[in-house]
């Protein structure tokens, strides 16, 4: 009797465990810039809006998702100390939509050593989409700069093709590798690259050397203030139609639609997801959601939105507990998510780099608005032989 009296007491210790693990929540984390020079609070709001919402319709399996939220102060200290928090200290089953200019290069080698996945949002610096357990939900600014070159090659025929680079710590060897790989794909070979602008330059030299060579089709990569600048010279200088200006998804701002207004009609930008100031229908959710929570809309928003879908939708597919380690070998083993705001299926997989995103699409500013330049979306070609 005494023994059947411990066996059943052992099999209510389960059962009380199992149910607890049940009503648990589910903790996530995020990591974002919103102090320092790097501020993007939209994030971390649409998540929490998100989660929110999420929970009030009865979370995942009637678990509650905890959303914690922290800022990297655009500080590799701060970075590194918000990811242990959230992993050591919260216990996060994953990382959801991080918006971080440099957390992934802190972070990744801790990330693979904890076995916790990064579903990230924005990723900006080359580390976010080469590392087995981060795969950013866009395209990044290196393959983006592939894709507005080929553009400018394959689809509007320009043969004289320059690209000037703001320098910026550690980026110069991925855009090197971004001009090498259009070279690679298009079988050109780019008139100029340049990586001398620093923050703060007058533009003016470097846009009388892109006249001076002769370049059909200019690429500026850079920020949208550093756009403003750069287009700002190109008309003081007269030089408006002199080249075709291309710039990346990171101008793709209304701020940079504002400043130009009329007075640079023809400026092509680009976009890594469904442009976030069009109309297209399957952007409404997200814009009802920022409505209500007063949030502004922005292309690092709806890249947080999308990576929250895209972690939601794989948690749901899991049988069984949901823990770090489940949801982990979930993303290990996800088939191709698809969505119409990405031009590709999101994936994660079991590689050791994750460029998910090999797609933009092509936008020409217009009296202060933005307007498809290309009906659908511009996919990375294979390389020529």
């Amino acid at each position: 009797m005494r023994r059947i009296g411990l066996f059943g007491t052992f099999v209510l210790g389960i059962v009380v465990l199992g149910s607890a693990l049940a009503q648990s929540p589910i903790k996530v984390g995020f990591i974002g810039g919103m102090s320092g020079g790097f501020i993007q609070p939209e994030p971390a709001k649409i998540l929490k809006a998100y989660f929110d919402r999420l929970n009030a319709q009865g979370g995942i399996g009637g678990r509650k998702v905890e959303f914690y939220a922290e800022d990297d102060r655009t500080n590799p200290a701060a970075a590194s100390q918000a990811a242990r928090r959230l992993v050591d200290d919260i216990g996060v089953v994953a990382l959801v939509g991080s918006a971080s200019a440099l957390e992934c290069s802190v972070n990744a080698a801790y990330y693979v050593q904890k076995g916790v996945v990064s579903i990230q949002g924005t990723g900006v610096d080359p580390v976010c989409f080469n590392s087995p357990n981060i795969s950013p939900v866009n395209t990044g600014p290196f393959t983006a700069s592939t894709l507005i070159l080929q553009y400018a090659a394959v689809n509007l025929k320009k043969e004289k093709i320059c690209a000037f680079f703001a320098q910026l710590p550690g980026l110069e060897p991925a855009y090197r590798q971004a001009v090498a790989d259009f070279e690679q794909i298009t079988g050109k070979k780019i008139l100029i690259q340049d990586y001398s602008y620093k923050p703060g330059d007058d533009p003016t030299p470097l846009v009388l050397r892109a006249r001076q060579a002769g370049c059909e089709a200019t690429l500026f990569a850079g920020s949208d203030a550093f756009a403003i600048s750069w287009m700002n010279a190109v008309k003081t200088q007269g030089l408006l139609k002199a080249s075709q200006w291309l710039f990346l998804p990171s101008t793709y701002t209304e701020a940079f639609a504002k400043a130009m207004g009329s007075s640079v009609n023809g400026v092509l930008v680009s976009s890594e997801l469904e442009p976030y100031l069009g109309n297209n229908p399957i952007l409404n959710d997200w814009r009802e959601l920022s409505r209500q929570n007063n949030i502004p809309l922005t292309a690092f928003s709806l890249a947080s939105y999308l990576a929250a879908q895209i972690f939601v939708d794989t948690v749901k597919t899991i049988r069984g507990e949901i823990t770090r380690e489940s949801v982990t070998a979930a993303f290990k083993s996800m088939r191709p998510y698809r969505t119409p705001l990405m031009g590709n299926a999101y994936t994660f997989g079991n590689a050791q780099a994750h460029r998910s995103n090999q797609s933009i699409k092509v936008l020409e500013l217009r009296d202060g608005q933005y307007f498809l330049a290309y009906p659908g979306w511009i996919r990375l070609q294979a390389p020529q032989r």
